[in-house]
């Protein structure tokens, strides 16, 4: 049995905070027990990257803490804020970085220089590093999100009712969606579900301008959802709408295809390799520049007023379905990353 020392956001487990990170991190430490390696978890506090003195020195103690030789798996929201921290210990412990989201910068660079290999969660995330830093590239790995089997939303005739799941936060562009969302006048209703709390000035300002269109008895703000809670929401859902300025990946896209539900998303970043294809090479949803409003707007226009484009993207959606992986093929990627660590 292969011991293995992972070193997370002490917010991992917070059900007020959920995130597409936390929840990554949480099923590869399941799944990596279940593979049988004894796995032993280290939150350290602070308010990652945004390291502190405190944070800084409780990640100085955990590593010091470790046996010679130990093999490491560091979220990269911890790791890649502190190479100052790492390079003491990289000659004695083999460090290996998680990174969910590249915050390019030289710290960052100087910190995957220690780890001994890195693993992203998108293949635009592993292209993104080796473009910006001078990274070996049989040291940078793939291991892209599972998703776990859901039961087929039945969809309603009309397609009107859309469903966003992201914390609100500028990153993820719920200012743009409002402004969409008042350029569509037809039937529909959209429920927000996601952390209000993450910039709580950021979501005021969302909700007051929902008020200002007249949007405020159309848009459900519902906070954060997890379990069954989530799932309901996602079974209520017509189209999956995300008006992101940014995602590694999107986790949440593939949580709604696992439904059968097309998405209407913007194409950014690793958000095309979430939606990807049916088997037939057919979209399951439309994608639309970012930071543009009024194309969102058209696109969703296009979904509420054409009965068969939505039976077409449906049947793409439910299509693409069956070519989604589990959280036990993640895992099992991540684990062929570790056992080939030399010691």
């Amino acid at each position: 049995m292969t011991e293995l020392h992972v070193v997370l956001p002490n917010d991992i487990d917070d059900p007020a905070v959920p995130s597409g990170g936390n929840r990554y991190d949480r099923r590869v430490c399941t799944g990596l027990t279940t593979l049988g390696w004894t796995v032993r978890e280290y939150a350290v506090p602070g308010a990652w990257p945004r390291v502190s003195g405190t944070g800084r020195a409780a990640l100085t103690r955990v590593l010091a803490a470790l046996p010679d030789d130990a093999l490491v798996l560091l979220d990269g929201l911890i790791a890649s804020a502190v190479p100052d921290v790492l390079g003491p210990e990289a000659g004695r412990l083999r460090l290996v970085v998680l990174v969910h989201l590249p915050l390019e910068d030289d710290a960052e660079g100087a910190a995957l220089g220690y780890a001994v290999a890195v693993v992203t969660t998108s293949q635009w995330s592993r292209h993104r590093l080796l473009d910006r830093y001078a990274l070996p590239a049989d040291r940078v790995h793939v291991a892209t999100p599972g998703v776990d089997c859901a039961d087929l939303a039945p969809g309603s005739a009309d397609g009107s009712a859309l469903l966003c799941v992201a914390a609100i936060t500028p990153g993820k562009g719920h200012d743009r969606l409002v402004e969409a969302l008042a350029m569509v006048d037809l039937p529909w209703s959209c429920v927000c579900v996601g952390s209000l709390s993450r910039d709580p000035d950021f979501a005021a300002r969302v909700r007051r301008r929902a008020g200002e269109y007249g949007l405020a008895d159309r848009i459900h703000f519902a906070g954060p959802r997890t379990g069954a809670a989530l799932d309901a929401a996602y079974a209520a859902a017509d189209l999956f709408v995300l008006a992101s300025l940014g995602e590694t990946y999107g986790m949440v896209v593939t949580e709604a295809l696992a439904r059968g539900i097309p998405v209407l998303a913007t194409a950014v970043r690793g958000l095309p390799e979430a939606l990807g294809r049916a088997p037939d090479g057919t979209v399951p949803g439309l994608l639309v520049p970012p930071d543009d409003p009024a194309a969102f707007a058209g696109a969703l226009r296009r979904w509420l007023t054409g009965p068969e484009l939505r039976h077409r993207l449906r049947r793409s959606a439910r299509d693409r379905r069956t070519t989604l992986t589990g959280w036990t093929v993640t895992a099992q990627r991540i684990a062929r990353v570790l056992d080939r660590v030399p010691a």
